[in-house]
């Protein structure tokens, strides 16, 4: 018995229903973040951890170009590891002659694809392209639900069926056969905290981690919009006793 028909199943008994999802895919499942709702916030354990999924598994084929090495101190990073994390890198730049060369990260640049341009990203990847992962939460339709399940998914293929070459079977990924190889295998990474790292315990982190870098600011907003409620509401209420005040003198002068 196969993961997929087991998913079919399970999937079956919790919706009742015949279908098995949109189009040629399997529905995606509701997972429960820490950071959804309007006072939902971000794990820093777990957006450490998500970070490092993100660092050593996730950056050999994508980029977060829209992520600046500084900004990894929100989550609790010190100076010298944002420095140092930098430094391991190279970034173009020219001498002062104006020749190209390079030079060592800094923590004010952005973390790039491993590849040097779509061309030698497609051509290490059978013709495909990794996206950058910088706003692939917000990209994606059911966000975190969606990369979860793509990412915890992969199985073998139902009987019968034809996969491509250099295709991989997931029932979750349009079409059901993506050019990415499984990329989680439980025990891959060694978390600091002693977080024992399950393929479910890693995707689950790497996307804490993508959420927040696709939204760094949702916290401080989340505030705001505390603030601003109850500010209005506090008007609300003024505004009522005014209004109280002065029909109630309107009332007096009429009688």
């Amino acid at each position: 018995m196969n993961c997929q028909f087991l998913v079919h199943l399970v999937i079956s008994l919790i919706f009742l229903s015949p279908t098995f999802g949109e189009g040629d895919t399997l529905p995606i499942l509701k997972h429960k973040w820490s950071f959804e709702g309007p006072s939902g916030t971000f794990k820093k354990d777990a957006l450490q951890r998500g970070y490092q999924v993100f660092k050593e598994v996730c950056s050999t084929c994508h980029g977060l170009k829209l992520v600046s090495y500084e900004k990894l101190m929100a989550i609790e990073l010190t100076k010298n590891a944002v420095k140092t994390l930098a430094a391991e890198h190279e970034y173009p730049d020219w001498d002062d002659e104006g020749q190209p060369t390079h030079r060592k990260g800094i923590p004010s640049d952005k973390i790039l694809s491993p590849y040097v341009n779509d061309k030698a990203a497609r051509s290490a990847n059978n013709g495909a392209l990794p996206p950058d992962l910088s706003l692939i939460i917000k990209a994606r339709l059911r966000g975190p639900n969606y990369v979860r399940a793509l990412l915890t998914g992969f199985c073998e293929a139902p009987a019968g069926m034809i996969i491509a070459e250099g295709m991989h079977y997931n029932p979750y990924f349009p079409g059901r056969q993506i050019a990415m190889a499984p990329p989680l295998v439980d025990g891959q990474v060694t978390f600091a905290d002693g977080t024992k790292a399950t393929v479910d315990q890693m995707a689950e982190d790497v996307v804490t981690f993508l959420s927040w870098a696709a939204e760094p600011e949702m916290e401080e907003r989340k505030q705001m919009g505390v603030k601003v409620l109850f500010y209005l509401f506090i008007l609300t209420f003024v505004l009522y006793l005014s209004k109280r005040k002065v029909w109630k003198d309107v009332t007096k002068d009429n009688h």
